[in-house]
């Protein structure tokens, strides 16, 4: 059984420092050097037990396909007492609904999860978001029709941003005029919420995406149109089916994830292309390579860096570890995306592999629902942007790229690009 020292938060190799920047891919893979499964002490919230990384691919899957073992509702766990971490729960008893604080589907395990999930699974399948792909080249072609001429733009402003939200809020129905205060509150939150975090001026984001959603939603009842939240608010409407709780965190979280990862990953992506040109100019020179290409920009550097936490509900062996009732495990994704074990020259961008496996949008019952949206949205952008500005690169010196990293993803803060 492994033996080794807690990670503090203090500790050189926690990846979740706020200085630790691009260089957490150079933690992670000194932490799988260490071990599968590592203890550390990282405030993360009001949670009790032990809490531990995970960092390899074979038992972050572990975790994320046995929700019985690995639980994302303390509440399940028999015998303990529930301690709610601080970004699920409401400051007041008066703020309106979000899927911060109430049950939505990435806070809820069996069978309420799958109830939830069904309700919408219809509008994410594979099939209606490849009918989609028209309309998203629509709204790609017309963002870029508005930088063409001036010949440089922000990958992240002009792009990236506006791309996804405007697809997920077609599908919703959230009024053209209204989508950028959307954005507006999307970005303050993913921003100032993580693990454990919550940053002062998020609360007052919150109330207003709260408030508006409640407030769109009660427009949609007196007048239903042909959208994603229409058909929601007919199924609260018919009972047992959906709570009005329920409703305002789904259409919350369908507005939020729907674009926020999205966003991140065209424009992480642009950046990873630029950095490796090769790598580029191989995707230019055959536009075929496109998914292949999108699916190693997920492993190299998805949008997320880690899951939400899961709660052991019993005493159970992981990686070599005893792990107990109650403790906590933070599985890693982007560091399980490298894993050595499982992809050759893992640290390496290269277009060409066959990515059999990754877990950029999760992995069991909790696996991201929007998954075949992105990969619609990531083939149109990539395939657009490469086809009409074939000499993209950087307007700037690649150190003065700026980031935020927040606890759970990291995200461009501008991108300038000239082509």
């Amino acid at each position: 059984m492994n033996t080794f020292n807690s990670i503090t938060a203090t500790s050189r190799l926690n990846p979740f420092r706020s200085d630790a920047g691009e260089g957490q891919f150079s933690i992670f893979a000194e932490l799988r050097a260490m071990g599968a499964v590592i203890p550390i002490t990282v405030p993360m919230g009001n949670t009790k037990g032990q809490q531990w990384m995970i960092t390899r691919m074979e038992e972050v899957t572990e975790v994320l396909k046995n929700p019985r073992l690995f639980t994302v509702d303390q509440s399940l766990i028999e015998g303990l007492t529930p301690s709610v971490p601080e970004t699920t729960t409401k400051a007041d008893s008066s703020a309106p609904t979000t899927f911060f604080s109430g049950k939505s589907m990435i806070s809820v395990d069996e069978p309420d999860h799958r109830r939830l999930r069904r309700l919408v699974s219809k509008a994410f399948t594979p099939r209606y978001m490849e009918s989609l792909r028209p309309s998203v080249q629509q709204i790609a072609d017309e963002l870029l029709d508005k930088v063409q001429e001036q010949g440089h733009m922000d990958i992240v402003k002009d792009y990236a941003h506006p791309l996804p939200i405007n697809v997920i809020c077609d599908m919703l129905g959230v009024p053209v005029e209204e989508r950028a205060q959307v954005h507006v509150w999307s970005t303050a939150i993913s921003h100032g919420l993580g693990l454990g975090v919550r940053e002062p001026e998020v609360e007052a984001n919150l109330r207003a995406f709260g408030d508006y959603t409640a407030q769109l939603v009660e427009t949609k009842r007196k007048r239903p149109a042909d959208d994603l939240i229409s058909q929601l608010i007919a199924i609260e409407e018919e009972g047992d089916h959906l709570s009005e709780d329920e409703l305002l965190s789904m259409i919350t979280l369908l507005i939020f994830a729907g674009h926020e990862t999205t966003s991140n990953l065209l424009a992480t992506g642009t950046l990873m292309l630029l950095d490796y040109p090769e790598q580029l100019n191989k995707l230019k020179a055959d536009p075929e390579l496109t998914s292949s290409a999108f699916e190693e920009l997920l492993r190299f550097n998805g949008p997320a860096t880690m899951t939400g936490p899961r709660y052991a509900t019993e005493d159970t062996i992981l990686g070599g570890q005893q792990i107990s009732k109650g403790d906590v495990v933070i599985p890693l994704l982007k560091s399980a995306n490298r894993d050595e074990l499982l992809f050759e020259h893992s640290e390496k961008l290269d277009i060409d592999r066959a990515v059999n496996r990754h877990l950029a949008f999760g992995h069991g019952i909790h696996s991201c629902l929007g998954a075949p949206l992105a990969r619609v949205e990531g083939d149109v952008a990539f395939r657009t942007l490469l086809r009409r500005m074939p000499n993209l690169q950087l307007a700037v010196p690649r150190e003065e790229v700026n980031w935020h990293f927040a606890l759970s993803s990291q995200s461009l803060v501008t991108l300038p690009v000239t082509f």
